[in-house]
């Protein structure tokens, strides 16, 4: 590990809004702060909000700047990455920000049934090809993981410049009777919220290379199960 990374590494586990478990901590079993965030991070009652794949939390950040009466929680597996947004809320003194590093896997061992209002999804690695749509951060499985912690009728979004993602979820929300609520393939063509228009450090490449960004917001019944969109069988 280089110098600037060992420092960078250092630095983020001796923030106080950053939590980092190893996995032996939370494999089949519960985090202390699992149901407990607002309580003992917070020191509030303000919803919560959470970002999968937050990356160098530049979304996080931004929606905590636009949003003070929300919380928002960033999560990512590369604490190098999340570094920076670590960084910049504790130098900007942000109350509402804080940090994950955790697989999302266990995202189950840090959030209580309903402590969670609205999800972020930006961006996600969208695990191209159909033996790897299990993997995708809005799978049937994923999704059904996300209802456990989310509150009834709880929003998410996916923001992403792979159309393969974009579609592959349209399809299982269809297939579902999942309605959305904004659903575009182009979302910087005309005129866009402040939301949808905070730019993380990839989509700036994105768009600079002339890619499209698709975007789409849904809400999940709690008590409904996420079915997977059967495959059809090829043709003899």
């Amino acid at each position: 590990m280089g110098k600037n990374k060992l420092a960078r590494w250092t630095e983020f586990s001796s923030y106080p809004n950053v939590i980092q478990p190893e996995i032996g901590e939370v494999a089949g079993k519960d985090h202390p702060v699992k149901g407990t965030w607002n309580s003992v991070l917070f020191h509030n009652n303000n919803p919560i909000v959470v970002e999968l794949g937050c990356g160098k939390g530049e979304y996080t950040i931004g929606l905590a700047l636009a949003y003070p009466d929300l919380n928002f929680i960033g999560v990512d597996i590369k604490g190098a990455r999340m570094w920076r947004g670590a960084k910049t809320a504790n130098e900007q003194k942000l109350p509402n920000v804080a940090f994950l590093r955790t697989r999302i896997e266990f995202i189950n061992s840090f959030f209580a049934d309903d402590e969670v209002d609205e999800i972020w999804i930006t961006f996600p690695d969208p695990h191209p090809g159909g033996r790897n749509s299990n993997k995708r951060l809005s799978s049937p499985w994923f999704l059904n993981l996300y209802r456990r912690f989310l509150k009834d009728k709880g929003l998410i979004h996916l923001k992403t410049d792979n159309v393969e993602l974009y579609e592959f979820t349209c399809k299982v929300l269809e297939y579902n009777n999942i309605v959305p609520l904004f659903s575009t393939d182009n979302l910087y063509e005309g005129e866009n919220d402040n939301i949808r228009s905070i730019k993380t450090h990839y989509e700036k490449i994105f768009l600079a290379a002339g890619m499209k960004i698709t975007y789409l917001s849904f809400r999940l019944d709690k008590n409904k199960n996420v079915e997977y969109v059967p495959v059809r069988p090829k043709s003899e």
